[in-house]
């Protein structure tokens, strides 16, 4: 199965609430921290497609899913 990739930056709840989930499911997910890789909100708009207006950004393989809301609505689909 393919990894999850979560986009977020420190301090952010939702963030870590998204990993723990993920954790939670046993599913393996790299964690990229947006400040410390100099990623803007339009460098990841341009990265993902989409426009980005908060974190975290959830991409499961090569599949879009969203914040973690959508991330928590995607898992039982597993």
């Amino acid at each position: 199965m393919s990894a999850f990739t979560i986009y977020g930056r420190p301090g952010c709840g939702y963030c870590y609430m998204a990993q723990r989930a993920l954790e939670s499911a046993g599913h393996e997910y790299q964690y990229i921290d947006m400040y410390r890789e100099g990623l803007s909100k339009e460098d990841l708009a341009e990265r993902l497609g989409k426009p980005i207006r908060t974190v975290p950004q959830i991409v499961h393989g090569d599949k879009y899913i969203g914040g973690f809301m959508e991330l928590r609505s995607y898992l039982p689909s597993l």
